[in-house]
């Protein structure tokens, strides 16, 4: 029998529907900075920067310190733990160092991804024990939305109903307890692209995972006006001898979308997936152009694809931190 007990007030609804829509407003996407220790030591090798805490919080300082106008650009930002608590050189922590831009800040709460048994080395993410608390916790040190990444993989058997279901599920237990904490979640099931299949096995997953996951989100009650959707976009694996054009790509991402989101979601965010800058902005540009109706926000969330330049440009020199900034601006006006 369906019956509905009350979950969210109406006002709880207003703020959680206003946040995402600040977040999605026109011409705004979201800057990913919430690379663990281990992601960002790779990114800082590359350029020969040594994996420290003041390095990562230098970097960090560089990019939330830009000029005011990437709040054009930029309409939420997504914390790692340890960037929350850090001080950008004005001495102002970096939460309130956004907020003055009137970007929204938003904190990565899953604890990273956990083997499912007798899977062809699927996983499920964890994070659920206490997730309540620590959200709570992060709103009142200023955070309005969270993110939450499940990730599944296509192979010959993969994914399995069992990878789909439980990270579906996982997914809407995550969006329910963000939810009741004032937190907007960002739900994000990243199909990888490694792998030789096509764009259009890459469609019917996306829409195979997509369509468990909206389910699993109404079962759950999580009001939809007040999630962001953060999905890949429909490729072809890395592996696969045939190239497709990015309008090709766009048609295909936006088929899948359309017949898995409901309207009510305010906003898609992409991921940016292993793509180039490069590719990762044409791709989104042609998904804009795409001849069909699209009812919700299409941007980005992007880390890598918004970084890579002003990572090179900075090399961990002070000298370099006005060239990085304005790097890093028109990647994000891209």
């Amino acid at each position: 029998m369906t019956h509905q007990f009350p979950s969210l007030s109406p006002e709880q609804k207003k703020e959680l529907s206003d946040i995402a829509q600040r977040i999605v407003a026109p011409g705004k996407g979201i800057l990913a900075a919430d690379e663990s220790t281990g992601t960002m030591g790779k990114r800082l090798q590359k350029i020969n920067v040594e994996n420290s805490e003041e390095n990562r919080r230098c970097f960090r300082d560089i990019l939330f310190s830009s000029h005011p106008s990437i709040s054009n650009s930029v309409g939420g930002v997504i914390f790692f733990h340890e960037t929350l608590y850090q001080k950008s050189d004005s001495g102002k922590l970096f939460p309130q160092v956004v907020k003055d831009k009137g970007i929204v800040v938003g904190i990565k709460v899953d604890k990273g991804t956990a083997g499912l048994n007798g899977t062809d080395g699927e996983t499920t993410t964890q994070g659920l024990d206490g997730l309540s608390e620590r959200c709570a916790q992060y709103k009142k040190d200023g955070c309005d939305f969270a993110k939450w990444r499940c990730v599944l993989k296509i192979s010959d058997g993969c994914p399995s109903a069992l990878a789909i279901a439980e990270n579906a599920n996982v997914l809407a237990r995550y969006a329910s307890i963000c939810q009741q904490n004032g937190l907007v979640p960002i739900v994000e099931p990243e199909i990888l692209p490694d792998g030789d299949h096509d764009l259009l096995r890459c469609q019917y997953v996306t829409e195979k995972v997509l369509a468990a996951v909206y389910k699993a989100l109404s079962d759950h009650h999580v009001y939809l006006e007040g999630t962001l959707l953060k999905p890949n976009m429909v490729t072809a694996g890395h592996s696969c001898t045939k190239k497709y054009t990015p309008q090709e790509v766009a048609m295909a991402t936006v088929t899948a979308l359309r017949r898995t989101v409901p309207a009510a979601v305010p906003g898609i965010c992409f991921l940016s997936g292993g793509q180039s800058e490069e590719e990762a902005s044409v791709n989104l540009n042609a998904i804009n152009q795409v001849p069909l109706h699209r009812p919700w926000k299409l941007t980005f969330s992007y880390g890598r694809a918004l970084q890579a330049s002003a990572l090179a440009t900075w090399k961990g020199k002070a000298a370099n931190k006005a060239a990085t900034q304005e790097t890093f601006c028109n990647r994000a006006k891209v």
